[in-house]
């Protein structure tokens, strides 16, 4: 008895264990197998993003909408009003209760459009 106590000790001292959490960090919580697009912070800030954004929201009506709440708002308002417009289903994500507070670089996800149940059958290639 005291060696499966300890190992639930061991296991759960951190928290609840979880599949893939650093997938799911990079990709606005969801798995990498239900993203249909993903865009960082410097692809959403190139001219003609939006327009795309729109037109691929169009197209997948079934899936959802991922904004990354840590960037800045001037970066989250076209994309939070595009999915207001279209009547999409959308989440603003800011990931609390992280241990390091971890500034956020081009490269990092900022918008993601994925399935929230299961895998999707054909990622969106740009």
């Amino acid at each position: 008895m005291a060696d499966s106590s300890e190992e639930y000790i061991k296991q759960h001292m951190f928290g609840n264990p979880t599949v893939k959490p650093d997938e799911k960090r990079a990709f606005l919580g969801n798995f990498r197998e239900r993203v249909a697009l993903a865009l960082t912070i410097g692809q959403l800030q190139q001219p003609g993003t939006t327009e795309m954004v729109t037109k691929i929201l169009k197209n997948y009506p079934e899936y959802r909408l991922y904004i990354n709440g840590r960037m800045d708002q001037e970066l989250i308002d076209p994309f939070m009003d595009i999915a207001i417009k279209e009547n999409y289903k959308y989440t603003i994500l800011v990931q609390n209760g992280m241990r390091v507070d971890q500034h956020l670089s081009s490269n990092d996800f900022g918008l993601v459009v994925a399935n929230p149940t299961e895998k999707i059958k054909r990622r969106i290639l740009l």
